[in-house]
């Protein structure tokens, strides 16, 4: 399986591509105080893919923007492509991110002046990297734009706006990509195919994926489903099957199940 080559001598390229350890997150003081992750501890192996499921409200999210340094834990820590993000300054998470993290989030974060295709190589080309034509068009065609590939995102629909987000981050290669819910707006077919590429770059980059949704079948994708209550994590599935899931799901929302 081909790894990534990382330039940066500070990072460490046999260690866990992800680790939390007892992570903690509270939002606000006093009695109004949230505690969204209560004491999570989890490793994402390079060359894996991680899904994280839970009820709305059960820290997943919380859990996603903690691992990328998107947001700082309470307390415990967090490393990211072997480096520990206890006390970095913002300049210094955002070049980690820009080298070695990709993201799908909700918001689709597009350059409205740039095409699809440029949209897609811009990781590329803030990373100072030589742009991969061939991981581009695969990306865009693997998410069902090559037609739109000039087109510039106020040409698009949101769905579409969606996908060439999607296409963005999986042909960056980035040793760690972030996903957050990254299928929900797609239709079924394209769905499919997203998450094929996805299993792709695990097995044939090394790329480790961490990503939230509340799809059993999309899940199902995934090496292993940790699935989160009430910000801890309640159990975890390996070679998970849309079933399994969906019993474990229904199990754990029994009250009393997760203590």
């Amino acid at each position: 399986m081909g790894k990534r080559t990382i330039a940066d001598a500070s990072v460490d390229a046999w260690g866990p591509a992800v680790a939390l350890t007892d992570v903690r997150k509270t939002y606000g003081r006093g009695p109004r105080a949230v505690d969204a992750l209560r004491g999570v501890t989890l490793t994402v192996r390079r060359g894996s893919f991680t899904a994280v499921m839970g009820p709305s409200g059960s820290g997943k999210s919380t859990l996603l923007h903690c691992a990328a340094g998107l947001d700082s834990p309470t307390s415990g820590e967090v490393r990211l492509a072997g480096r520990s993000l206890a006390g970095m300054s913002d300049d210094k998470l955002t070049v980690l991110r820009r080298d070695h993290a990709a993201f799908i989030f909700q918001s689709f974060n597009l350059m409205p002046t740039l095409t699809v295709k440029e949209n897609v190589e811009l990781p590329m080309t803030l990373a100072g990297r030589k742009i991969d034509d061939r991981a581009v068009s695969e990306a865009i065609h693997r998410v069902g734009l090559s037609e739109r590939a000039r087109h510039r995102p106020g040409e698009l629909s949101g769905g579409q706006q969606q996908r060439v987000a999607i296409a963005r981050a999986l042909a960056s290669r980035a040793e760690v990509l972030f996903a957050d819910e990254p299928t929900g707006a797609l239709d079924t077919a394209t769905a499919a195919s997203v998450l094929g590429l996805m299993r792709e770059t695990v097995w044939q980059h090394g790329q480790a994926i961490l990503m939230t949704t509340h799809d059993p079948i999309a899940a199902s994708s995934a090496d292993r489903v940790v699935i989160v209550v009430d910000g801890k994590i309640a159990t975890s599935l390996d070679a998970p099957t849309p079933d399994a899931i969906s019993a474990t799901l229904m199990r754990l929302a029994t009250p009393g199940a997760v203590r």
